[in-house]
């Protein structure tokens, strides 16, 4: 059964690595370039900020594969057959912010919705090629949880110190950890180690402290 939905529907939108970060995800609503980024974008139709904010897990796993073209390196993905726990951070946004958000990251315009394609609970396809799903998480307080991420078989690879902080500074944001907390959560991600060490981690988070 596919569910359709108007452009005001709330939606939880789940990030799980750079738009961990406030200000980065704001990149995605209001328009500018990321700190570290390599691309300013164009923002929502509707600018508004998230609604709704909250502390996620998940049962899977991080990997991080590809080259972003934003970032340099790897870009950070969510394994939701494999074993382990991912920290995530719900948005409550509106279903026309959602589809902005993912149009953005197919760099394609903003400005029409996402066709819902949902059949037998698999994936809604996205014009990106790089995150082609659109994953329903099940629903909080009645409203659906997204998140995109990969189907492929993804091939582990490091990421970027520009995206790194970026995510470090969202787990910041949101659990409050400690720098060695941070660093031990994304040294099981695949493809961090061993181009990423305990200590340089903690070097990239206790330098955000100084910025």
């Amino acid at each position: 059964m596919t569910r359709t939905f108007a452009t005001d529907d709330p939606v939880w939108y789940v990030a799980y690595a750079s738009n961990l970060s406030a200000d980065r995800l704001g990149c995605y609503l209001a328009g500018g370039r990321p700190e570290g980024g390599r691309r300013t974008y164009e923002g929502c139709r509707d600018p508004s900020p998230p609604t709704g904010d909250v502390a996620l897990r998940l049962p899977g796993r991080l990997v991080f594969a590809g080259r972003s073209r934003v970032w340099g390196g790897a870009m950070a993905f969510y394994d939701t057959e494999a074993d382990g726990e991912v920290v995530a951070r719900g948005y409550r946004l509106t279903f026309g912010q959602l589809s902005d958000l993912v149009a953005q990251e197919a760099r394609h315009p903003v400005g029409t919705d996402l066709t819902p394609a949902e059949v037998a609970g698999r994936p809604w396809p996205t014009p990106s090629g790089i995150y082609e799903a659109l994953v329903h998480l099940g629903e909080r307080d009645g409203v659906p949880q997204f998140c995109l991420t990969s189907r492929r078989a993804l091939v582990p690879e490091p990421p970027s110190a520009a995206y790194l902080r970026t995510i470090l500074r969202g787990l910041g944001e949101l659990q409050g950890w400690s720098a060695d907390e941070r660093a031990t959560y994304l040294l099981r991600a695949a493809g961090v180690a061993p181009a990423w060490t305990h200590e340089t981690l903690t070097t990239l988070a206790l330098g955000l402290a100084r910025r």
